[in-house]
């Protein structure tokens, strides 16, 4: 069962890879092919300003807490010298919470600046790349276009193309049928001149036909007979008559 599965699974894929042979259009393919490569550039792109983008938001809020650690150096120092020491305490409490964030904020704009660094590392060689690929796409589409061309001509010229074998067998059909009624005629023909087929506005038998010809043959005897008689027979040395000059006359005693 195993064997018949495994079998069974090596005809529908060979079947379905002709299918896809045939649908497959190369020019389509590298197209496509290309139009995904832009893809995956354009997302690289976007990656670097949402990156950037990050970072500068950062940069905004690291600039503001610094201005605020300088404000709150210059309260705690008031404080001090108004003699508000708790003031001048929680002050400082506050400039230490926001050096810790600023602190923070460093770390997150240089892990943000290695990542910048590192999508336009990989955008260079995408986009040199991309652009190979442009260049060799249209290079095959050409070649595949002036093989298709090619293709096309020779098999035009030699008559092994669809349209091309089309019209063979169509000329071969119309040799046949002409070859068919030419017999046919030449049947016809042959069975008209033998008596065979009846003539079609003839509505005698053959028996019928037959009599009428052997009257016919004993009516020409009969005349011929009558003609002798009233003639006589030709004298030996007569010159023959021109039988087919009927205003020629037989000059007597020659």
């Amino acid at each position: 069962m195993a064997g018949l599965w495994e079998r069974f699974t090596l005809i529908f894929k060979s079947k379905a890879s002709r299918a896809l042979d045939r649908a497959e259009n190369p020019t389509e393919t590298l197209d496509y092919s290309y139009e995904q490569m832009i893809q995956q550039l354009q997302n690289v792109k976007r990656g670097v300003a949402d990156v950037v983008t990050a970072k500068k938001r950062l940069e905004l809020q690291t600039q503001s807490i610094e201005q605020n650690v300088v404000k709150l150096e210059t309260q705690a120092r008031q404080a001090v010298a108004a003699n508000r020491e708790d003031l001048a305490r929680q002050a400082l409490e506050r400039k230490a919470a926001a050096q810790q964030q600023l602190q923070g904020l460093d770390a997150q704009v240089q892990q943000l600046q290695a990542q910048q660094e590192q999508l336009v590392a990989s955008q260079q060689p995408l986009e040199a790349r991309i652009e190979s690929f442009r260049s060799e796409k249209e290079v095959i589409k050409a070649q595949y276009s002036a093989a298709q061309a090619q293709v096309k001509i020779g098999e035009a010229a030699t008559g092994i193309g669809k349209g091309m074998a089309n019209t063979g067998e169509a000329i071969q059909r119309a040799r046949d049928k002409t070859e068919q009624l030419q017999a046919r005629a030449s049947a016809i023909e042959e069975l008209t001149a033998t008596g065979a087929l009846e003539d079609l506005g003839d509505n005698r038998t053959q028996l019928d036909r037959e009599l009428a010809q052997i009257s016919s043959s004993a009516q020409v005897d009969d005349e011929l007979a009558k003609l002798k008689a009233e003639v006589g027979p030709a004298p030996v040395d007569a010159a023959p008559v021109d039988a087919g000059d009927p205003q020629k006359e037989i000059e007597p005693g020659s």
